[in-house]
């Protein structure tokens, strides 16, 4: 199935530093999700990273020379820039940011930088002295002020053996930035708590009641929502995943605590989303210590959690916000998705099939049906992140009806 990249052309223009070995990388990762990638380097480039690596990887012609006899009639600088959805600068040298920011076209990828009309993200990457220096950072504030968008270093050790804010950060953040360079910030201005992942309710120090549930869809929700443009907070239970780049998270375990958690953040949000699993029971007695096997009862007595989504329904129209819930059904799914619809007061609910394996816990794609009071809609198999985006463009309008 297409990802969410698929298609894009996204031009990479690589200068010279130590850090162009992981932009590779990079490019390896955009051929997998299907974009369209082109590479122009610069002289000193080549001395990291020979021009036949990132056409191998690539599967294009690699850009390196601004008067290159091959293709002149095409003019590149001119025909890459116009092709261009994004054109992405990494790793951004501090003499090339310098020429940036003085609108420097003396080689092929300045040029193409000054002609293209798509996005601009530029990669810092260089030595942690360097990149403090007042200089360098007026320069990138100087790129801020033209529009270019700036992928922040990261924190680390370098090549050169000190520590500091110079390194360039690792795929999953990058990929992360691209996106939302090439996404329409629909969301911007929204203010979107989202409750991911199961809760652990516990009998003593050793066991514990839970679920399947391994957060993907909630986590899915936060980073495109992010994307976006909206301001994300997400409650979390215990998951195995890392928490999405720009996301605050608010790790919590047991029903309780999530509870305590989403009433204390309620009414700041504009649009609640409640995509985790919170356990529905929790043992009426937790015992302090490990209950011993020969020692234990073969009933156990359980009573039930808050309801944390219908305590919201109750309060969402003197807050304001657009509340949203999930039902994980095995049968009669758009029956019971109603009953939750009209019983818990919900403006949109989606209602996925947990008895299949493409959609149920731990999956890494989904399908849901989407259910408001205008009735419903059926959303394609495809992956988690692309059902959010889904579920996301539902939001968008019903915000638009609504005037949020």
């Amino acid at each position: 199935m297409p990802t969410t990249l698929a298609g894009k052309r996204i031009i990479i223009g690589v200068t010279g530093s130590i850090a162009a070995f992981k932009v590779a990388g990079w490019v390896s990762n955009l051929i997998k999700e299907e974009a369209r990638v082109a590479v122009i380097m610069t002289e000193s480039a080549c001395r990291f990273v020979t021009p036949l690596t990132f056409a191998a990887l690539s599967g294009e012609r690699v850009y390196t020379d601004l008067f290159a006899r091959q293709d002149a009639e095409a003019i590149p600088h001119i025909q890459l820039a116009r092709e261009a959805d994004l054109l992405v600068i990494a790793p951004a040298t501090a003499h090339t940011i310098a020429r940036l920011a003085y609108g420097l076209a003396d080689d092929l990828l300045t040029c193409a930088v000054l002609a293209t009309r798509a996005p601009v993200l530029v990669c810092p990457a260089m030595n942690a002295q360097m990149y403090n220096h007042p200089a360098v950072q007026e320069n990138v504030e100087k790129l801020k002020k033209i529009g270019y968008q700036i992928l922040d270093p990261e924190s680390g050790r370098m090549a050169c053996k000190e520590n500091g804010a110079g390194r360039l950060p690792e795929w999953e953040m990058a990929r992360e930035v691209i996106l939302r360079s090439l996404t329409s910030p629909d969301l911007a201005g929204q203010k979107i708590l989202i409750t991911a992942g199961p809760t652990r309710e516990s009998l003593d120090p050793a066991r514990f009641l839970s679920n399947r549930s391994s957060g993907k869809m909630g986590y899915s929700l936060a980073r495109t929502a992010r994307r976006r443009g909206a301001e994300v907070t997400m409650i979390t239970g215990p998951t195995a995943l890392a928490c999405p780049p720009d996301v605050k998270c608010v790790r919590v375990e047991t029903a309780g605590e999530m509870h305590e958690a989403v009433l204390a953040r309620c009414h700041q949000a504009t649009v609640i989303v409640k995509a985790a699993a919170v356990s529905d029971f929790r043992p009426a007695v937790q015992f302090a210590g490990k209950v011993k096997k020969e020692q234990a009862e073969l009933h156990l007595p359980l009573e039930q959690t808050q309801d944390i989504l219908k305590e919201l329904g109750h309060l969402k129209e003197k807050a304001g916000f657009l509340l949203i819930g999930f039902a994980a059904e095995s049968d009669d799914h758009v029956a019971a998705g109603e009953k939750k619809l009209k019983g818990k007061n919900l403006d949109l609910i989606a209602i996925n099939d947990i008895t299949s394996g493409h959609t149920g816990f731990e999956a890494d794609t989904n399908q849901v049906t989407l259910l408001d009071n205008n009735g419903l809609s059926q959303l394609p198999l495809t992956t988690k992140e692309q059902t959010a985006d889904l579920i996301w463009d539902h939001v968008v309008t019903m915000l638009v009806q609504k005037d949020i």
